[in-house]
């Protein structure tokens, strides 16, 4: 079963966290990546986050997490960071899951199966390295960069889902709000292969290069 948008649910979950957020200002990060979240009616939603970080894109993952049922997993590295995403969470943090360690290392060993992932590319220093090491679920997952602005130019999501015949990245986009935000549709495992397993002949994979962002995108034909 792969993954399946659901725009009633994500209009529900984005309105719950314009007002819990009292955003006022027009579409911002923490309502589109909740909505995106619900949308997709993601069933573990896993997000890092850091010491001093804005706390409604977090808010906005639990109200997603609400919507579609599902698991709010929060990354953070030290007790003082668990400390402080707690307070600032308020009542919200009894429906979130917090694990204290290198993000890199729980991806590794402990979380499997994650349908919708935020990584914050402010707060982590290789944060490519935890996108890539990431147990996607077999149906598919989306992967959002916030702060991307604060990334090096070599990145490329191409580099970060390796591109094997089971799995792809389906499509990438940036968009310009707040520090920047990079999301990545990637496809379920055998997404691209025939009943009897074997590559179908008649689809062709095209990339197309942003001249602007040097983004590429893989479209499928």
């Amino acid at each position: 079963m792969k993954l399946v948008w659901s725009p009633e649910t994500a209009s529900k979950a984005y309105i719950e966290t314009v007002q819990q957020c009292k955003l006022s200002r027009g579409s911002g990060v923490p309502e589109l990546i909740s909505a995106m979240a619900a949308g997709w009616k993601a069933k573990l939603i896993l997000e890092t986050w850091s010491e001093g970080g804005v706390i409604e894109t977090s808010i906005g993952l639990s109200i997603a997490r609400k919507h579609t049922s599902g698991r709010h997993v929060c990354i953070v590295s030290n007790e003082k960071s668990k400390l402080e995403y707690i307070q600032k969470m308020g009542e919200l943090v009894t429906s979130t899951e917090i694990i204290v360690g290198e993000a890199e290392e729980i991806m590794k060993d402990f979380i499997e199966e994650i349908d919708f992932m935020v990584v914050d590319c402010k707060g982590i220093r290789d944060f490519s390295r935890v996108l890539k090491v990431g147990k996607l679920s077999v149906n598919g997952a989306v992967l959002v960069c916030k702060n991307a602005s604060y990334r090096n130019g070599n990145f490329k999501w191409e580099n970060v889902v390796v591109e094997e015949e089971s799995r792809r990245v389906v499509r990438s986009v940036y968009l310009p709000v707040g520090m920047g935000v990079d999301i990545a549709h990637v496809s379920a495992v055998g997404g691209n292969l025939g009943k009897d397993g074997i590559g179908r002949r008649n689809k062709r994979w095209i990339k197309h290069v942003d001249q602007r962002s040097g983004e590429m995108h893989v479209i499928r034909r």
